[in-house]
């Protein structure tokens, strides 16, 4: 169990032994030029980590919910959060009730869900989001079998999420992304329908 990403375990021992590369120790340029477009809405960050979006969505007037299901990751965030700690809260992506939420923010939380789970998440996204919500964030396009991150491909990734409206698709410059990412991110806006 502990070598499957599916698992708390497999992102407590990197927390705890601080391997986590994907960690951008900020928040991205893309979400911080996004933020002053959008109205104030409520807001889900699944598989928040260090949580640092949280604090920019929380500042910017949001109501903000991060989950994790990673005690070590959690202790991380509530960390780096200070009194915004209580953003963050245990719950298991596919089960938790919560919704409907405006916007659902991705930063590497599909690519570190393993291949089987991919319909079951765009099946929750769209659960979580209300009518004419939005999914922002960032997607790891790479054909790499072995994870995580665990790529995609843009194909596959219009078919996961087919049901929504594609408003924003571009590269994500490499100097944003961090090395584990570089070059292979795109940053996306999708949303439900009404």
């Amino acid at each position: 169990m502990a070598q499957d990403s599916s698992r708390p375990a497999f992102w407590d021992t990197r927390y705890r032994d601080g391997v986590t590369p994907w960690d951008a120790a900020g928040v991205p340029p893309s979400l911080a030029a996004f933020l002053p477009r959008i109205p104030v809405s409520r807001v889900l960050i699944p598989g928040c980590g260090s949580g640092y979006e949280v604090r920019a969505f929380a500042e910017r007037g949001h109501e903000v919910l991060a989950i994790e299901f990673s005690d070590a990751a959690i202790d991380a965030a509530q960390r780096a959060l200070g009194p915004l700690a209580d953003r963050v809260r245990k719950a298991d992506f596919f089960a938790f009730d919560a919704a409907p939420f405006d916007l659902v923010y991705e930063r590497a939380f599909l690519c570190a869900l393993p291949r089987r789970l991919w319909p079951q998440w765009a099946r929750r996204v769209a659960e979580l989001l209300r009518p004419g919500g939005a999914l922002a964030g960032f997607f790891y396009l790479d054909d790499n079998p072995r994870g995580p991150p665990f790529g995609t491909s843009r194909t596959e990734l219009e078919a996961l999420l087919c049901g929504f409206e594609l408003k924003e698709d571009r590269p994500v410059p490499q100097g944003e992304s961090i090395p584990v990412f570089k070059g292979k991110e795109v940053w996306q806006v999708r949303t439900r329908p009404l």
